[in-house]
This record gives structure tokens, C-alpha cells and sequence, in this order.
């Protein structure tokens, strides 16, 4: 192997033997299916054909040049256009190769055309490749150092056959959940006779890849909390009375049921790892409420971390209304505050006197000690880096730890990201709750939507109208904030419009929100900042303009601000007739279901985990051959498999586990850095 191609193997990511046979085809030519170029037209669709090449020839002039290369099957012929790369491609081919061409067929007069076609050598001659023919990421992908697919294949089968490749799984995984074993697998995947070969390939090292997962996530809970005692906490006079007789509404059946499964951790003498996953207004802060008074009443402080000031503002007025009554000395800490202040909350954490403390990130900074931290309450957690949790954490001596989530989330995902931890779902909405109507509506229906709004706000309700910029944008061509509360002002001369957006200092932000609160302010305009934490109960309109531009999980926690009091309430999507596949996709499932987990599945699919969840703290491993959301059977077959070998064969001590002994030690290994921060 030349230089130049050990180069851009390794530039690739391929630097190993055992990386080039696990790099695996992108797509397979089955040449038994193949049609004669005769029989093609405009309806034909992406085929693929294969034919010699005939004439190579540049045409036009300067910027204009393209490359034609004519292929003949006997048939007929086609040719493949070039625009870009005219150089490397005149190169590609020459007179009497055999190529195969993919790509959507063209048809101009009688010639048939293919625009940047997928190429690929076809020996003319070689039996091996005469049925399916698998075709890797080549070319481009190598940057053009020729290393063509068919070098690719002859590599991989030299590899293979010279290899004896062992075997990990044990063999009553492979009888009883119907695996080829991987060599082959490996042979499927690479030399496929059949077009189900490499589906049954393919499936063995997914499987495999989510196994080795779930039993280092399931490792990892056992090396962790498990192992750390936790300070037993359970309801005392302040729990009952508050859970009995403060709360004005009957606790949801999925509030309770929360409850009941937090009450058994933190009773149990183990450090509690909960997380908490509930719709936009399910309920979730009071169970968190409760959990606190527990701690209280067991002699120990909470602390809730919240990822914006408005948010932690908003559980702290919640907390205070809540537990004031009760005699509890509820803390807020934001970066925002003054020194005389901040020094007063301190001493206040520090000597024990507060006993429940909400903040920012100011809460995990050097400053901050606790009396005695019995309990960590983290929401909105995916905002939050791994390190500024840990951070919190370590204000205490293993506080039990409960996650809140607003953002639905899969429960493929779900299984795959929060694996180490306990899974509680509240479902449903608490009672005197009203479902929300959603409706999507274009620039003509403007002036119904005014009167509409006029109509919701004699009556006494209020109006949120969101924007997705600030200033106006000329590449993007929206309508900003700024320029939406002018043309307000105008169409509502007789009510109060507000305006609040993030480049605003927080303590504007936070007067505007407190005179739309108090319906000072009739119709507030915004920018997605009010996504999170602000409750605003007499609000019932919700106009999201541009809705086209937001994402469908960011939609959703918008449409959650309205609906939060006992009025009927209506979310209104403003989008242009002209909309992306996906934009319609998104608007439609907006106004056909508030079910935020059906959202969210439809979100996840749409986006991928990376941006469902956010790549940088999606906490989310690279998995090579898996993927969570195409392969939601899977997740949930390994984690099944991998609760059967751990309760069996804890330390994976037994014969017939030892080769997956020892490629679970390798990959948790590999994956080190990843599970020390999970």
C-alpha cells in the first residue's frame, strides 16, 4: 500500500486492520436486478446500470465546461454529466471501461442523462462480483487518492481470508436471539450472495454494539451509585401536612406514582439516581417539592439547579408559596445579585439555617457551602454539562440526585442516555387543566387572527406573540421582534404591548415578565426566551410567527407557556405557504397532537439524537454500527439481554462468557473517558 493511500485511510479514521473489515459498504448494485438503458425514462427513478464507456468528452467553455461520459450496454445508451471535478473525473474513466452508473434518470429528446452519477469499476470478467456487488464510500471520502471501491473490496477480502476471526457472543445468545456469528457476519456484509445477507450482518454487530453498551452502563451503575450509601430520608410532619392539607388540587395518579418510587430510594440507604421526565406543565415541581420537605424533615438541605434566572425565579416564587407557609427559609442565588446579599445567602447555606436553596449555575461555584446537602434536584438537566452536575454533587456527601425533564424524550433515547439512572414518567395533566387548540394559519388570515386576539383580551385573557429573531435578518428575510412590536403598538393602540428578548439585561427582562404577570402588559412579544419557565396563568394565546423556522420540540415547550391557568387557551402557527417537507411535518404533528412524547418521536426522527438533543451535552456515545432511532428494537432487546447476563453472571466469571468478557473489558475501556463523565 502506497504512502498517499495509508494517508487518507488514516485521515479517514481507518488505521487499523480491524477498522478497514469493519468499514462497511454503503449501499449494494444487485446485478440480477439491473434493467437494459433501453427500458429507462423520466419515471425510472435512482437506477443503477452498468454499461462500457463509449466517448469521454468536455463541452462548453471557462466556467461553463462540463465532462460527458457515454456508456453502451448493448441496449442503449446513457451518459453521465459532470460539473464540478472535470479533471478528476476525465481522469476516472477511460475507452472500454466497465462502470456502473446510480443516480435519478434524465431524458432529453432521446438521450438519457444521469447528473453526478455514483460510479463504480466493474471487473467485466471476475465471477465474484457477477451478483451483488456491495459499493464503499470512496473517492471523495478518501480525497481522491483512488482509492475506488473495488480497491476497497479487494483489500477487505484479502483481509478475511487470511484472518481466523473469533467469536465474542456466547453461543446461547447467538441460538437463542438468532445471530450469525461474526465471521459470518462478516462474510454477509463484504460477499453477500443474498440481498438479506447483509440485513442479518448488519443486525449481529448492532446488537453486539448495544449489548456492550447496556452492560457498561449497567457496570457504571453499580460502580457508582450503587455502591455510595445515601442519607435515608422519609416524610415527616411537614411532608404529610403539606402533601395533605397545603396543596389547593388532588395530586395526578402519575404524580403519585413518582412519589411512591422516590419515597423507596431515598429510604433504602442508597444514593437515589432519578430522573423525572413529564410534559410542559405535567406536574413535575411539586412532586419535586415534596422529595425537598422530605430531606427538611429528615434533617438535611435541597438544592435545585435551574438553567436561566427567569426559570429559577419562577421555582423559587413556586417554592415560596408553596413551603412558606410551613415555616421553611427558602433561598434564591443568581450571578446577578448584590454583594451584601449574596454574602447574607452564604452564611444563610452555610450555617444550616437556609433550608432549600434554588439558583444557577451560581450554585456550584467555590463560594458555595452547604450545611448538610441531602438532596440535589437538577432541571431542565440537558442544559446542563456533565461537569457543572458533578459540580453540585460535590456540595454534599453523595446527595440523592433527582433529574427533571420537560423535553420528552423517547424512551429508545431515554434507555440509551440515561441507562445508569431510574426512569419515572409522569403522564397526563394536573386537573383544571385545559388542552390546548393549535391551528396554523398564513399572512392572509392576519387580520381574523387581530380580531381574534382582540376578542381573547376584553375578555381578560393575555397574548404571547414569539419571533424567532431580534433584529431583523435580510439573508433570512423574517420579521423580527422589534419591528413586531411597532406594528402592534399600531394594530392595539387601546392595549399595553410589551417587549422581551435575550439581549436584554435581566433585570429589563425580568421587569417586563413581572407587569405581563401582573397584566400590565396585555400582549408580550418575545423571542424563544420565554421556551422555559415562565408561568403566566391569565395567558391564552400563543401566536408563534415564522413557526416554519423553530424546531418541533422547541414549538412544543412555546405552546406549554399558554394553557397554565383555567381558560381556554390557542396556540396559532404563523407560516408561509411555501414550506419544507420537514416544516410541514412539524406544523402538522403541532396541530394534530400535544402529546409531547408522540412530539418527540416524530422530533427525534426528524432531527437524529445529535440534534434532538444537542451534540455537545447530548451525552450520547458514538456508536459505530447502531443508531437509536432506526434501531428501537434493538435498544430494547440488548437492554433485556444485558439485565439477563448481569443477574446471572454478574462479573461475567462463567466459561461460556468469557469471549464476551473479554470484549466488554476492551470496549468499556475504549469508552473510558465517556462513562467516567456519564
Amino acid at each position: 500500500m502506497s504512502p498517499v493511500r495509508l494517508e487518507a485511510l488514516h485521515a479517514s479514521g481507518i488505521k487499523s486492520i480491524s477498522d478497514l473489515i469493519y468499514f462497511f459498504p454503503r449501499r449494494y448494485i444487485d446485478r440480477s436486478r439491473i434493467l437494459p438503458i433501453s427500458q429507462l425514462n423520466d419515471h425510472s427513478g435512482s437506477v443503477t446500470v452498468i454499461g462500457k464507456v463509449v466517448r469521454i468528452e468536455e463541452i462548453g467553455f471557462a466556467r461553463k465546461k462540463r465532462l460527458q461520459v457515454t456508456i453502451h450496454d448493448g441496449s442503449g445508451s446513457l451518459t453521465g454529466v459532470w460539473f464540478k471535478g472535470l479533471s478528476y473525473f476525465k481522469k476516472r474513466f477511460s475507452d472500454g471501461q466497465v462502470v456502473s452508473f446510480f443516480g435519478p434518470v434524465k431524458s432529453f429528446g432521446r438521450q438519457l442523462s444521469m447528473s453526478h452519477p455514483d460510479v463504480e469499476d466493474i471487473e467485466e470478467n471476475d465471477d465474484t462480483y457477477r451478483g451483488i456487488i456491495p459499493v464503499y464510500p470512496s473517492n471523495q471520502f478518501f480525497k481522491n487518492t483512488y482509492i475506488t471501491s473495488l480497491v476497497l473490496r479487494n483489500w477487505i477480502t484479502e483481509i478475511i481470508n487470511a484472518r481466523s476471526l473469533e467469536e465474542y457472543l456466547p453461543t446461547y445468545l447467538l441460538r437463542e436471539h438468532q445471530l450469525v456469528s461474526r465471521a459470518e457476519a462478516l462474510q454477509f456484509i463484504h460477499h453477500p450472495k443474498t440481498q438479506d445477507e447483509p440485513i442479518a450482518g448488519v443486525r449481529r454487530f448492532k446488537f453486539e454494539e448495544l449489548l456492550l453498551f447496556q452492560l457498561s452502563m449497567m457496570r457504571l451503575r453499580k460502580d457508582t451509585i450503587e455502591k455510595h450509601p445515601g442519607p435515608k430520608l422519609s416524610s415527616g410532619e411537614m411532608t404529610k401536612t403539606f402533601l395533605k392539607d397545603s396543596l389547593p388540587f388532588e395530586l395526578t395518579d402519575g404524580q403519585l406514582t413518582s412519589l411512591v418510587d422516590i419515597q423507596a430510594d431515598v429510604s433504602s440507604g442508597r444514593q437515589m439516581n432519578r430522573l423525572i421526565q413529564g410534559d410542559v406543565g405535567s406536574g413535575k415541581t411539586v412532586v419535586a417539592a415534596a422529595v425537598m420537605l422530605m430531606a427538611v424533615d429528615s434533617g438535611y438541605q435541597a438544592a435545585m439547579m435551574a438553567p436561566t434566572e427567569i426559570l429559577a425565579e419562577q421555582h423559587y416564587q413556586t417554592f415560596i408559596s408553596y413551603l412558606g407557609p410551613l415555616g421553611l427559609n427558602v433561598r434564591l442565588l443568581t450571578g446577578n445579585q448584590s454583594a451584601s446579599l449574596r454574602r447574607d445567602i452564604l452564611t444563610d447555606v452555610e450555617g444550616g439555617g437556609a433550608h432549600i436553596v434554588v439558583g444557577t449555575h451560581a450554585l456550584i461555584q467555590d463560594q458555595v457551602k452547604f450545611h448538610r446537602l441531602g438532596l440535589a434536584v437538577i432541571d431542565e438537566q440537558h442544559r446542563f454539562g456533565v461537569l457543572q452536575r458533578s459540580n453540585l454533587l460535590g456540595k454534599g456527601q453523595h446527595p440523592h440526585v433527582l433529574v427533571m425533564s420537560a423535553t420528552p424524550i423517547p424512551r429508545s433515547l431515554a434507555m440509551t442516555l440515561y441507562s445508569d439512572m431510574d426512569i419515572s414518567l409522569i403522564k397526563g395533566l394536573p386537573a383544571g387543566r385545559k388542552p390546548i387548540s393549535t391551528v396554523v394559519r398564513y399572512d392572509r388570515n392576519r387580520d381574523e387572527m387581530y380580531e381574534f386576539m382582540r376578542g381573547e383580551i376584553n375578555k381578560g385573557g393575555q397574548v404571547y406573540v414569539v419571533y424567532p429573531l431580534v433584529e431583523e435578518s435580510e439573508a433570512m428575510e423574517l420579521k423580527d421582534a422589534t419591528m413586531g412590536l411597532e406594528q402592534l403598538s399600531k394594530v392595539f393602540p387601546e392595549f399595553q404591548v410589551g417587549l422581551v428578548h435575550g439581549r436584554m439585561k435581566s433585570e429589563e427582562k425580568d421587569a417586563v415578565m413581572k407587569r405581563f404577570s401582573l397584566g400590565e402588559i396585555q400582549i408580550l412579544i418575545s423571542t424563544t426566551v420565554i421556551e422555559v419557565g415562565v408561568n403566566v396563568p391569565n395567558a391564552s394565546i400563543m401566536v408563534i410567527e415564522h413557526a416554519e423556522r423553530f424546531g418541533l420540540s422547541q414549538l412544543h415547550q412555546l405552546r406549554g407557556r399558554i394553557g397554565r391557568g383555567s381558560r381556554k387557551s390557542y396556540c396559532i402557527l404563523m407560516t408561509d405557504v411555501k414550506r419544507s417537507k420537514d416544516a410541514k411535518v412539524r406544523l402538522d404533528t403541532m396541530a394534530r397532537t400535544s402529546d409531547g412524547f408522540e412530539i418527540a418521536e416524530v422530533d427525534l426522527k426528524l432531527r437524529g439524537p445529535g440534534d434532538f438533543l444537542g451534540t455537545k451535552q447530548s451525552g450520547l456515545p458514538d456508536f459505530r454500527f447502531a443508531d437509536v432511532v432506526e434501531d428501537q428494537a434493538y435498544v430494547f432487546e440488548a437492554r433485556q439481554w444485558a439485565l439477563r447476563i448481569t443477574s446471572d453472571d454478574p462479573l461475567l466469571k462463567k466459561a461460556e462468557n468469557a469471549g464476551l468478557k473479554h470484549v466488554f473489558e476492551r470496549y468499556f475501556q475504549s469508552k473510558a473517558k465517556y462513562f467516567a463523565m456519564g
